[in-house]
Parts: structure tokens; C-alpha cells; sequence
């Protein structure tokens, strides 16, 4: 019987999700093996700091001192970095390691949004995979979708909740009746946000998945041009609003060609209650695909944490194992393509726009003159007062109108002296 072949990997970085992957990895060694028809061998390990306490048993002979002698081990056929972030060690290590002909597997999104054209052509050059399923809503394998399972497609489309974080804090806003900063303190303490939740809340976290999902779906290069809007202004009052409106909201990201241009974007969302979306709570994750010929197809699971990513990891080091060599993003790059970038401001939307106004006679009159001047059309009206009665609060739900158009009309009302503090714009989706 012929022997199988034996891969060796070093795995570079011990967090949560680096020790989890290397207990899984030792315990399944032979189902993994028998599965790819190959062995593997987790050589080498690395971390920052050799002296945390992980609840991992590590080899004396496994241990590097230093990250960066990794990529000079001719030994080493797969590397796997899960340092994170775009430049530092996490740059210099997976740049390295495709220049020395070592495939590399990565969970780092910032990464490879950042530098996967790069990434990607050191690869092909050299004949080796680069690997990211994890990078991109952990155990929702929409990577791998996109390049096998739907690979007759043509992908006009591409949408949902990317974000585990910001879905939690969103859903547990409406079911709890908590105000933004006691759920993002409570999601921390979960462990369902970083202590410093900033990428999650502001929308970067799925600006960089988006760029990645785009250039997948489009066969294109990365394009940086992204519209980008987080949660943090988010309030109670808001969640209450959407709920009379029949609506909920969610933090989603966005890619389309239209025209000939790409149109990439990421801000909170309103969707119908009766919607897929709306039913998709916590830390799920979300991705609906439009293309032909499949028409909408949606894939749905936990978007992030130890065990979701580590599925994603896996799902790479198979491929890798079977022996596979794969264009990064699909096809080669001389057949990728450049788009121009089209501008959020040129989109048509129905909108949700918030005015905290002072409560005096002719305010809605003019309000109403405002929009009607700026060529947005009104389909809905709630006026509130607040308790002291001096205040409030009115809101409208506009007919599809350019956004552009939107912006103007929030930056006249936005000098008006009966508006107290900025107007509040949510799109809505109507798909």
C-alpha cells in the first residue's frame, strides 16, 4: 500500500482561536487524515507569549522563539497565521511565507482586504494557495461557495449581516429595551466583543468583507471605495420607531454592479419584520447572493468565535491537504477585472430620517415645503411629543429617492433653528 503523503504545518498565534484549532486539529488528526487521504503534522507553534496558560499541551521541539523564522523552515509546507491585523508580523509573515513557496491559511480579514491583490499574485507566481474562508463570517463557508458551489453563476449581487457583534448588540437593543452603551458592555462581558469594539460598531470590521465578497463575486481586483456608517448612533428611540413601522434594524454590508460600476457600502438597515433578515438574530451571520442562474440563494451560521473559525480553518487546510493548487480569488489575476467605483449619493433609496424639532406652530409645514423643494417625496408622517412637551420628535418614511437628493434635504433642515440636534438618515431595504 503506498504511503501516504505527510504535511507539516506551523501554526503562528495562540489566542482563543489558535489554541482551539490546535486541540481540534491533534484530536482529529486521523479522521481529518483519513478524510484527505493524506497525514499532516502540526510541526511548529508560535505565539507572543510562551508563558500564557492556554490549556494546551505543546511540544518542547514545536516551540519557535520568533515568528519571522518560520517562512525559512524548509520543512514547513502549510502556514497558518492567526496574529491579525493588516501590517506588523501578520503582514511580514504571510508575505514571507508565499515568497518561500509554503502555502498559508488566515483568518485575517484587515489582511487580505488590505493586500490580497499582492497576496494574491505572489501565489500564483510561486504555485501555492492563499486560503481565507475564516476571514470572512467564520462558520458561514461563503467563500468556498462562492468558488466551487456556485461557480456557473454570474453574481449581479451580494448583501446581509456580516457582523456577529454588531447583530447582538442590535437584537438584544430590541428584545431587552437597552440602550446602546449597557448592550455593548454586556456583549463584552460575553465575550461576543473585543474590550475595544470600535471595528465591530463602526462598520470597518464589515467594510473589509465586503471588499473581500466583492472581488470573489465580480472576478475584480479589491476596490478600496467603500461608504462606510456604523451603529453607535443608534438609540432606543430608534429601535421602538422601526418596531411601529413594521421594521427592525440591522448593521449590513452591501456590493452591486450597476451600470458597468461597483457599488460597495456598509450602513444600518431597515428591514421588513416579515423579511429573512429580521429573523436573524445574535451573532448569526447572513449572506444573500443574487446571480444567474440560481437566482437568491442565502447561507446563514455563526458568524465568529473559536469553534466557528476554526470550521473555516479546517475547511482551508483540507483543501490545501487534497493538493489542489487554486487561483486565491478564483481566476487568475490577469483575467480579473477593474471597476469603477459608483457613489452611494447616486442610489435610489426609502429612508427613515428622525428630526428632533422644537414644538411650535409651522415646524412640520416647513419641513414637509423642505423635502418637497429638494425633490423627495414623503410617504409616511409620526409626530411625537416628548414628556416636557416643548420637544419632538417626528418621523418620516420617504418614497424611493436619490440619495443625494436625501442628503441635501437633511442639510437644510439641519440649519433650521427648530432643529435641536443632528437629523438621523436609516435607508431601508426593500428587497
Amino acid at each position: 500500500m503506498k504511503k501516504k503523503k505527510i504535511f507539516n504545518i506551523a501554526i503562528v498565534g495562540l489566542g482563543n482561536i489558535g489554541s482551539y484549532l490546535y486541540n481540534f486539529l491533534n484530536k482529529n488528526k486521523n479522521n481529518l487524515s483519513d478524510k484527505n487521504n493524506v497525514n499532516f503534522k502540526i510541526l511548529y507553534v508560535t505565539a507572543k507569549n510562551k508563558n500564557k496558560k492556554r490549556g494546551i499541551r505543546i511540544k518542547k521541539n514545536q516551540w519557535i522563539n520568533n515568528y519571522a523564522n518560520i517562512v525559512n523552515k524548509k520543512n514547513v509546507d502549510i502556514v497558518i497565521e492567526l496574529i491579525g491585523g493588516a501590517e506588523g508580523p501578520a503582514k511580514k509573515l504571510v508575505f514571507g511565507a508565499l515568497k518561500n513557496k509554503k502555502h498559508v491559511v488566515t483568518a485575517n480579514k484587515a489582511l487580505i482586504s488590505k493586500y490580497g491583490d499582492q497576496l494574491s499574485k505572489i501565489a500564483e507566481k510561486n504555485k501555492v494557495n492563499l486560503e481565507y474562508e475564516a476571514a470572512v463570517c467564520g462558520g458561514v463557508p461563503i467563500i468556498r461557495s462562492i468558488k466551487e458551489g456556485l461557480i456557473a453563476n454570474k453574481i449581479s449581487r451580494i448583501c446581509g449581516i456580516f457582523n456577529g457583534t454588531s447583530n447582538y448588540v442590535l437584537s438584544s437593543m430590541d428584545e431587552n429595551q437597552t440602550s446602546f452603551k449597557d448592550t455593548i458592555n454586556k456583549a463584552i462581558k460575553l465575550g461576543y466583543a473585543e474590550s475595544n469594539p470600535s471595528s465591530d460598531i463602526n462598520g470597518d470590521d464589515v467594510a473589509s468583507k465586503v471588499k473581500i465578497l466583492s472581488c470573489l463575486s465580480f472576478n475584480s481586483f479589491i476596490n478600496k471605495n467603500i461608504h462606510i456608517e456604523g451603529i453607535k448612533n443608534i438609540d432606543e428611540e430608534d429601535i421602538i420607531n422601526a418596531n411601529k413601522l413594521g421594521y427592525k434594524i440591522k448593521l449590513m454590508g452591501f456590493s452591486e454592479i450597476l451600470n458597468n460600476k461597483i457599488f460597495q457600502r456598509v450602513h444600518p438597515t431597515l428591514v421588513k419584520k416579515v423579511s429573512y433578515l429580521a429573523s436573524v438574530n445574535g451573532v448569526l451571520n447572513a449572506v444573500i447572493i443574487d446571480g444567474k442562474p440560481i437566482g437568491k440563494n442565502i447561507i446563514q451560521g455563526e458568524g465568529a468565535g473559536p469553534s466557528a473559525t476554526t470550521s473555516a480553518l479546517i475547511s482551508d487546510i483540507s483543501s490545501i491537504l487534497r493538493g489542489n493548487i487554486k487561483f486565491p480569488f478564483a481566476i487568475s489575476d490577469s483575467k480579473r477585472k477593474n471597476y469603477l467605483s459608483g457613489k452611494i449619493s447616486d442610489l435610489f433609496f426609502s429612508s427613515y430620517i428622525r428630526l428632533n424639532v422644537k414644538d411650535k406652530y409651522g415646524v412640520l409645514s416647513d419641513v414637509t415645503k423642505i423635502f418637497s423643494n429638494n425633490k423627495v417625496s414623503i410617504k409616511r408622517v409620526l409626530q411625537s411629543p416628548y414628556k416636557n412637551k416643548k420637544n419632538s420628535s417626528i418621523v418620516i418614511i420617504t418614497h424611493r429617492s436619490k440619495d443625494n437628493h436625501i442628503q441635501n434635504t437633511l442639510k437644510k433642515l439641519a440649519k433650521k433653528s427648530y432643529i435641536i440636534e443632528k437629523p438621523k438618515l436609516l435607508r431601508i431595504e426593500n428587497g
